[in-house]
């Protein structure tokens, strides 16, 4: 599968009116990026769905779920539905998996307790229900596994064909690699705001990552990689912010981009912010010479 080196990655691709979803899906590729990528969370369509309407509105652009959630669907329906993509569209699918938060996993009444075991045990529930599918995605549908901290990553570099990690700064992408090793695909996530004033930037920033902010995962994760608690307060301090989320001008926000590449990422999924569609379309059109992303490619 090509996904490219610069993806979209847009919630509202996942939860727009499907005209409109269309209309971006069809602008995004004419603009040349690898991928569209969109989550799965309470207010989003179905992840299977939302792909399927991005597949259809579009050629050649490659859809991947940015996640879809364990505990929406069982280990076989997952696997049937990435084979079934694989299928019907190859190359052009790839099937991110998660274990998600657990606030919003105790909303559909499961035991958050043990995430990595959970997803350990998914992936051979997966396997084994993949072996009787009677389907054949050639090249073989991807896996990549939502992984922020070492374990998971591991998990990912072990039992699948690599991570997605989002909310990360490229620090966080070296580590990751460095677990992956050189193999496994690396597809971190990039929030951005073409915006030259730091207040009214960070401003969008903050509006974006407060909700992350009150997350035990990102929480974690962002602990782990030497952040202090009053960095994670108030939507964030300064230097979280400016971490979390590139703003500036085009050249800047490239610079971000490739300082992921740099660190080893494969391919960044970058997030114009703020979620507005139109608005964001327009941003990746003005974002698209600096990252060297072109038409028909």
């Amino acid at each position: 599968m090509g996904i490219g080196r610069i993806g979209v990655w847009h919630p509202l691709l996942g939860r727009a009116p499907a005209p409109a979803v269309r209309r971006a899906a069809v602008e995004i590729e004419a603009l040349g990026y690898g991928t569209l990528w969109f989550g799965e969370a309470p207010g989003t369509r179905e992840a299977f769905s939302a792909a399927g309407i991005l597949l259809a509105a579009t050629e050649r652009i490659s859809v991947a779920t940015g996640i879809a959630n364990i505990w929406a669907r069982d280990a076989t329906a997952m696997a049937a539905g990435g084979k079934s993509y694989g299928e019907a569209y190859p190359g052009r699918f790839a099937l991110g998996i998660g274990v998600s938060h657990a606030p919003l996993v105790s909303q559909r009444g499961h035991d958050y307790t043990r995430p990595l075991a959970a997803m350990r045990a998914y992936l051979d529930a997966m396997d084994t229900a993949a072996a009787d599918l009677m389907l054949v995605d050639d090249p073989p549908t991807p896996r990549l596994l939502a992984a922020l901290r070492p374990r998971m990553l591991e998990l990912a570099r072990d039992r699948a064909d690599g991570a997605h990690p989002y909310f990360v700064p490229p620090e966080h992408t070296a580590r990751a690699r460095e677990i992956l090793g050189s193999a496994p695909i690396l597809a971190p996530e990039q929030a951005v705001v073409l915006e030259r004033d730091p207040a009214k930037a960070r401003e969008i920033a903050r509006a974006h990552m407060d909700p992350y902010l009150k997350l035990p995962n990102y929480v974690s994760n962002l602990l782990h990689l030497g952040y202090q608690d009053h960095d994670l307060t108030g939507g964030g301090s300064d230097r979280l912010v400016d971490a979390i989320v590139a703003w500036g001008d085009t050249e800047t926000v490239a610079r971000r981009i490739g300082a992921h590449l740099d660190a080893g990422a494969d391919h960044v999924a970058v997030q114009p912010l703020p979620t507005d569609l139109r608005g964001g379309v327009d941003q990746l059109a003005e974002l698209a010479p600096a990252l060297g992303v072109r038409p028909g490619e």
